[in-house]
């Protein structure tokens, strides 16, 4: 049986009659033979409509938005600028956080005087935010070397050897 007329056959069974009253039936489908009461016919109905709707309109979004979900066209040398400029500002910002990783350890350094702060005020903001969902655990305070991890990933994610970027820029 092809596939087309046994889902005609299943939608045509599962159709709601207007005498609403339908029989035990067997229906001999392309995989197996299903069993349709009355109890489970109505569930089935609305599951199958649920998902043929969600279907469509995930085909309608997907249509319509194809330009949109595409990864972004970036021409090569753009993609080394920014491969730059984001290596330099990852890098940079993962030096800072190991700097506050060794600073943490001293905690009655004076961070508002030099050389301190310049580790200190560009990495506070980022720290204050995660110590409300991460508090210091044991007196040590692990922020740091969660938002260090964070940085180090970001940056092989996206300049990495495989990274995003770098792919971007190989395009041909």
């Amino acid at each position: 049986m092809s596939y087309e007329k046994c889902r005609k056959e299943v939608n045509e069974l599962l159709l709601p009659h207007p005498s609403c009253c339908l029989k035990h039936t067997t229906v001999a489908c392309c995989i197996h033979q299903v069993q349709v009461t009355p109890s489970i016919s109505h569930s089935v109905l609305s599951n199958m409509e649920a998902i043929r709707v969600l279907s469509e309109t995930m085909q309608r979004f997907v249509s319509s938005h194809t330009e949109s979900l595409m990864v972004a066209d970036v021409d090569p040398q753009t993609a080394k600028l920014l491969i730059e400029i984001t290596n330099t500002f990852l890098s940079s910002f993962g030096l800072l956080f190991v700097l506050r990783i060794v600073m943490s350890w001293y905690p009655k350094l004076p961070v508002g005087k030099l050389p301190y702060v310049i580790a200190y005020a560009p990495t506070e903001p980022f720290l204050v935010l995660t110590r409300k969902v991460i508090p210091p655990l044991g007196g040590v305070d692990v922020t740091p070397v969660v938002w260090f991890g964070l940085v180090s990933f970001l940056n092989e994610i996206l300049v990495g050897p495989q990274g995003l970027l770098v792919l971007l820029s190989q395009q041909v």
